[in-house]
């Protein structure tokens, strides 16, 4: 897969801490940062696919919302192994 050279610019507390988290990991800090960059982008793509879906049904009901949540914990309750 090709990547692209980049110079970011992050806090000092910010990059520590990542860097940090990248050895606990056992990952460079430039792929942590793509892990932690891909993540974020999922969590982007979900939520424009809420507004769009809303954008064509209406907003979701409290309790389609306590429904999902209940499946969201349902999920990563299994995740963790419980």
């Amino acid at each position: 897969m090709p990547v692209r050279k980049l110079s970011v610019a992050l806090e000092d507390e910010v990059a520590d801490a990542a860097s940090r988290a990248a050895a606990r990991s056992g990952l460079s800090l430039s792929a942590w940062l793509n892990s932690a960059a891909e993540h974020a982008l999922a969590i982007e793509e979900g939520l424009d696919a809420v507004r769009a879906w809303e954008a064509d049904h209406g907003a979701l009901t409290a309790d389609e919302l306590a429904a999902a949540d209940r499946i969201l914990d349902q999920l990563l309750e299994a995740r963790r192994g419980g």
